[in-house]
């Protein structure tokens, strides 16, 4: 599946039958939902891409009624404890569909009604649209911002639909001088064009200079499709010498044949997230979202709807 594309995607309606999801990452559970399936940003490096969803990149559907499915669903949880619900786990709840449909707006609506912490995980400014709504509810939400860099001209290569970096910090910024909390996530750190100890450093001072203190990051992780767009874009960089380091890191032999995500091997992990970690450490940063999550998931101890 070809990521780049001048032609914007298909936007259309969808109706769904669920909206909230259980889901666990490491140590981390909670409920996530997603208002829309597809997304317009095309990042090459997207996991959300695969065999269920061949169209991602060139169709966008909303879920129309997915603010009405998640109240009938919360109230189907009366005096249940409720996790933090996160937004969204498998396509950019902010994307531009989001300008004509408005569905996260109306689910954040919802949460809010129904007092429930949530955060969004998100790579646009179009956010900057709801403000008041996270401004109003900032004890019991957060924002993550995606960033996988800070250099325009790699991110115009690797992401090509997402708005300009300018933009973003500008957006961050904002919701940091609201007083509400975010964190930036350099999500993923691709090897050999985001990896090196010049370009974490100098997203690291940008999230200083936006007063951002959580940062958090990892490195990419490989699938076979995902794999025949990075080499893609290492062709755009000229630099296809890489691929053999490529299967070097992550203990493959071309042909890629792989189905599930396959991470980089330890040493080189260690040597790109520990210097991450001393980046953030040395301003007195913190690493990761645990402690925001621990501190909304607290108010939902010993709540119930």
């Amino acid at each position: 599946m070809l990521w780049y594309s001048n032609k914007a995607p298909i936007i259309e309606r969808k109706y769904s039958k669920s909206i909230l999801r259980y889901f666990k990452v490491g140590p981390h559970i909670g409920l996530t939902i997603n208002p829309y399936q597809g997304c317009h940003h095309r990042c090459g490096y997207c996991y959300a891409t695969y065999k269920w969803a061949p169209d991602f990149y060139d169709k966008v559907y909303g879920k129309i009624n997915a603010p009405e499915i998640l109240e009938s669903e919360l109230n189907k949880l009366k005096n249940t404890p409720i996790l933090p619900v996160m937004i969204s786990s498998a396509t950019d709840a902010y994307q531009y569909a989001e300008a004509k449909f408005g569905i996260t707006k109306r689910c954040i609506e919802v949460l809010q009604q129904y007092q429930i912490p949530f955060y969004v995980f998100t790579k646009s400014s179009l956010i900057e649209r709801d403000l008041d709504l996270f401004r109003n509810y900032k004890n019991k939400c957060f924002i993550v911002w995606s960033g996988a860099t800070n250099d325009e001209k790699i991110k115009r290569i690797i992401e090509p639909g997402t708005p300009p970096i300018a933009r973003i910090f500008d957006t961050i910024k904002k919701f940091v001088d609201s007083g509400i909390k975010c964190c930036i996530n350099m999500d993923p750190i691709i090897p050999f064009i985001t990896d090196t100890e010049e370009h974490i450093e100098s997203l690291v001072n940008k999230c200083q200079q936006l007063q951002v203190e959580h940062i958090s990051g990892s490195i990419l992780r490989l699938r076979y499709d995902i794999w025949n767009r990075i080499k893609e874009i290492l062709e755009i960089f000229g630099i296809l010498w890489t691929v053999k380091e490529y299967e070097r890191i992550y203990g493959f032999q071309e042909p890629f044949l792989h189905e599930k995500n396959l991470s980089a091997n330890k040493a080189y992990t260690d040597k790109v997230v520990n210097n991450l970690k001393d980046q953030i450490s040395k301003r007195n940063l913190v690493f990761g979202i645990d402690e925001i999550i621990d501190q909304i998931s607290h108010l939902t101890q010993d709540y119930t709807i």
